[in-house]
């Protein structure tokens, strides 16, 4: 038996393409990815060196402050006297609610370096760690514990098998988490238990598949729906975006009933 390195040829099914152009395939940038699985939990698993350069893996809670996590940390913890001695660090990030198979999650790597901050970014390091993290107010001021803000310079995000980029420091900073992915799930089961006939229409007009048999929604952001199409030439996964961004999740229900209306006006039906 052959064994093949994932990449290779023939190491996954055949994905059918599209046998249509996708009308809209927007959708968030690397950067925005990342803002929005960093603002969606407080906890991430911390890398730091120790003094003989080895890497130490640590449990963390953060808060965000412009998109930089801020940690709260004792110098009794071995990551803390880590970062005191070398600030190169970095935190990885899982988006909550996985799937069932973890290696589908959502997830990031965001690295860099810690500082102390001071004065107004001090207090304002404070807040947004308080604002995450409820509880700290017990030990937040105690003398051993001490605030870092992370300067994030590399973003690593990865959407799943096969969905994954890099983003810059700049891209990163200039970025905004995505209003409508955390709070989506509602919505996307009920269009899925009740507005089957919409999503198919949607993917046959608009994603690309005229073929498309059965038809399931798997996320929404600001800018569309990420669909999972049946066809008689296998399993894919399309994309149909708004006619325009949306701000908040409020606006996801007319934004989805625009695209059924276009789709149906596309295919007669």
């Amino acid at each position: 038996m052959t064994n093949l390195d994932h990449g290779d040829p023939g190491d996954a099914p055949t994905v059918p393409p599209p046998l249509e152009e996708v009308a809209n395939p927007a959708r968030p940038s690397a950067a925005e990815e990342a803002r929005t699985v960093a603002a969606t939990t407080n906890v991430g698993t911390l890398a730091s060196l120790t003094r003989d350069g080895d890497p130490w893996a640590s449990f963390v809670t953060y808060g965000l402050l412009d998109g930089s996590p801020v940690l709260c940390v004792s110098q009794m913890a071995e990551h803390g006297r880590n970062l005191a001695h070398d600030p190169r660090a970095s935190i990885a990030i899982v988006a909550p609610n996985p799937p069932s198979d973890p290696l589908a999650s959502t997830r990031i790597t965001l690295a860099g370096y810690v500082y102390r901050p001071e004065g107004d970014e001090l207090a304002a390091a404070r807040e947004a760690h308080l604002a995450a993290i409820p509880a700290a107010h017990v030990y937040i001021d105690f003398s051993d514990f001490s605030l870092w803000v992370m300067r994030v310079q590399r973003i690593r995000w990865v959407g799943g098998y096969g969905r994954m980029d890099s983003a810059s420091e700049e891209s990163y900073a200039a970025a905004t988490a995505d209003p409508v992915t955390p709070h989506a799930g509602p919505a996307i089961e009920h269009l899925n238990a009740d507005h089957a006939d919409a999503l198919r229409a949607m993917a046959q007009a608009l994603g690309g598949f005229p073929d498309a048999k059965t038809v399931t929604c798997e996320g929404a952001d600001r800018y569309g729906l990420d669909l999972r199409v049946t066809t008689p030439r296998g399993v894919a996964v399309t994309r149909v975006g708004y006619a325009e961004p949306l701000d908040s999740v409020d606006q996801l229900r007319a934004a989805t009933v625009a695209l059924t209306e276009q789709a149906r006006a596309l295919t007669g039906r």
